[in-house]
């Protein structure tokens, strides 16, 4: 049976802040729904007991523009609301808010506090973006591996630049080179042997005459 890691929470009037708090965690998922249906499962404990979270947001974010930090001991996201306006509390509907979801308090502000998107030190984290990587699992690293670093990146610096078309280049022109200076000196010794032949011809014929 799976486990729920704890969570802590916190907002401001255009974003949800959510830290999944699992110290090394493996194989971490992250899903997020338009809806705002956030699921998260990873592995993590000395006997790689498996953790299971879903949350029902209060209301509508936006996946493209919200993002995700996978760290040591915890999971940091920063949803960004469909629509700008304060929350009343993290979870939809009238139940309870369960006991494993906790208020952040070091990131808490209070809506007149709230001084806009600049105002909370994310101290250098490196984000990924929500958009596109399916969670947090192989398209992300496809994206990034392939696309950005692989066969475009050695296609443009290899082949293109110092590969077929370079040596192609030099290899031409340097044969070119040769073959025009072998043309030139033929030409140039051509005249002399002609001149020596007329020469001959015209011994001869003034030997045969006397």
């Amino acid at each position: 049976m799976s486990r729920i890691p704890e969570v802590k929470w916190a907002q401001r009037v255009d974003k949800v802040f959510i830290t999944v708090q699992l110290p090394d965690a493996k194989d971490a998922k992250v899903h997020l729904d338009p809806d705002g249906v956030f699921t998260f499962s990873a592995n993590a404990g000395a006997g790689n007991s498996l953790y299971e979270l879903k949350l029902n947001l209060y209301d509508k974010v936006n996946v493209e523009e919200s993002k995700i930090n996978t760290g040591v001991r915890s999971i940091f996201c920063i949803l960004e609301k469909a629509e700008k306006g304060w929350w009343k509390k993290l979870l939809r509907g009238d139940e309870k808010t369960p006991h494993y979801v906790k208020v952040d308090w070091d990131k808490w502000v209070d809506e007149d506090d709230d001084s806009g998107p600049a105002d909370l030190d994310l101290g250098g984290m490196d984000f990924s973006q929500f958009g596109g990587m399916g969670g947090m699992g192989m398209e992300g690293m496809g994206g990034m591996g392939m696309g950005g670093m692989g066969m475009e990146g050695m296609g443009g610096m290899g082949m293109g630049g110092m590969g077929m078309e370079g040596m192609g280049g030099l290899g031409d022109d340097a044969m070119g080179d040769d073959l025009d200076d072998s043309d030139d000196e033929e030409e140039v010794e051509k005249p002399p042997e002609s001149g020596k032949v007329e020469a001959f011809a015209e011994d001869k014929a003034g030997a045969m005459s006397t």
